[in-house]
């Protein structure tokens, strides 16, 4: 199987590459999004909430950085619901100067959590 992430091309402080919507949403806590903008953010990260399962909240230290000091959520390609909205993520990201890039990978990592769409790895 293909998995795919979007991610910044460069590591942040701790060696990870942040993913689309930790992008997304640090522009949104930095208030640097237009109205419009916010507002798509918002729908989306809410239908997005609905549309999965929170990793999470099935194992509460999945994101604990003492436990696991960098991890990457990795799509399946079979979540094609969910694949169709990261375009538009894509173009937020790039109205703000954001840089993102697609990844693949047949082995991204020790798998950590799996459901049907994605997969979180150590990485």
């Amino acid at each position: 199987m293909i998995y795919l992430r979007y991610e910044s091309p460069s590591p942040n402080a701790r060696g990870a590459h942040t993913g689309v919507f930790g992008l997304a949403n640090g522009l949104a806590r930095a208030g640097t999004l237009s109205p419009d903008d916010w507002a798509w953010w918002r729908a989306n990260n809410d239908w997005f909430d609905e549309a999965y399962p929170d990793p999470g909240k099935a194992d509460p230290t999945l994101f604990d950085k003492s436990v696991h000091p960098v991890t990457a959520c990795w799509f399946k390609p079979t979540a094609t619901h969910l694949l169709e909205r990261v375009p538009g993520y894509l173009a937020l990201l790039d109205r703000y100067g954001v840089a993102c890039v697609e990844r693949t990978s047949t082995a991204p990592g020790r798998v950590l959590y799996e459901d049907d769409v994605q997969i979180v790895v150590a990485a």
